[in-house]
């Protein structure tokens, strides 16, 4: 039967609201709610840098960059992390489906974050390891937690990596935009994410790469062979993805690989689709793939990346919109 649920980020500073609202809203397969308006803290980079108890880190001139005690920002990344799990030990204590939790992956975290005298962490062979062996120590920390604070639960891992393509590809610029970074062979990046897929787990959890990016090495990242990252599911947006691509996808998915597929789209300015527009446009992409009820039974439906740049009654209306195509897209899948 297909799913639905959100990939992190909504709109508004209420961490309770958010979550309530996304408990009503996914019927099974909920999502800790990320909320970036709060401030630096609780973007993305804040908070993959709030788990990280032995790598200060500072926010300074609009950019983090490690250093050699942990700043304001830092502190209150940490801070948030902490009241947001109380706040959700409180709202879904009694809570028994799926819940998922996004963190920032250890190579957009290095292409993002600078370091003294190098730049970019993604410049430093050893910060970028320690970064790496850091985030998946502090991964398996954050499981055991939810794990205490909601027992009935089944975790769900949430890798997010846009900036990875860009690292294989060498195309991350210098920090004065004039050259770009020299790429990372596959072979380091995948084993860092094994990093995490291993931390996940041993702590109980399944995992999901997600990018808003295309050029994913698709063909490897639920490999769990030496070679591979090792997912257990992947997080696409739908119109980001080539004829090859899908086809590797639906290899994937054969293979037992789930897929999370964007449908939805968030760019600024996009429009808030009908649960036929979200029907249409998911079977026009899984059609030619023939896979039928294989596929109904590993696909779930998301937007296409974070919800913040919406309205809060706009993204319940998108969760919601989900639900219903979900339910059209397996009946048309396994008919």
């Amino acid at each position: 039967m297909t799913r639905w649920t959100g990939l992190g980020s909504l709109p508004g500073t209420d961490f309770a609201d958010a979550m309530a609202m996304v408990l009503a809203r996914t019927d099974g397969y909920a999502f800790v709610p990320e909320l970036p308006a709060r401030g630096p803290w609780a973007g993305m980079l804040g908070r993959g840098l709030g788990l990280l108890d032995d790598l200060p880190a500072q926010f300074e001139a609009g950019e983090w960059r490690l250093g050699d005690a942990a700043g304001v920002d830092q502190r209150r990344a940490r801070s948030t992390w902490r009241d947001d799990l109380e706040r959700l030990e409180e709202v879904a204590h009694d809570y028994d489906g799926t819940l998922k939790v996004a963190v920032v992956g250890p190579w957009t975290l290095a292409a993002s974050v600078g370091i003294a005298h190098r730049g970019r962490v993604l410049a430093d062979p050893g910060a970028r390891r320690d970064l790496g062996q850091a985030l998946a120590h502090a991964v398996a920390g954050l499981l055991a937690d939810l794990h205490r604070k909601l027992p009935s639960a089944s975790l769900v891992l949430q890798v997010d990596e846009p900036s990875m393509p860009s690292v294989l590809a060498g195309a991350v610029p210098t920090p004065g935009g004039f050259f770009r970074m020299r790429a990372v062979g596959a072979p380091e990046v995948m084993a860092s994410l094994a990093g995490m897929t291993e931390a996940a787990r041993a702590g109980g959890a399944t995992t999901v790469m997600h990018s808003c990016a295309p050029g994913l090495p698709l063909d490897i990242l639920a490999r769990r062979d030496r070679d591979g990252a090792g997912f257990d599911a992947l997080a696409l947006d739908g119109e980001l993805q080539s004829r090859r691509d899908w086809e590797s996808l639906g290899q994937a998915v054969d293979d037992g690989t789930n897929l999370l597929l964007g449908v939805q789209p968030t760019a600024p300015g996009s429009a808030v689709l009908t649960p036929d527009q979200l029907t249409r446009r998911t079977l026009a992409w899984l059609r030619p793939l023939e896979l039928g009820p294989v596929m109904a039974e590993r696909l779930t439906l998301t937007p296409a990346c974070g919800l913040a740049g919406f309205s809060r009654t706009d993204a319940a209306a998108i969760l919601a919109n989900l639900g219903r195509a979900a339910a059209v897209v397996t009946e048309e899948l396994s008919a």
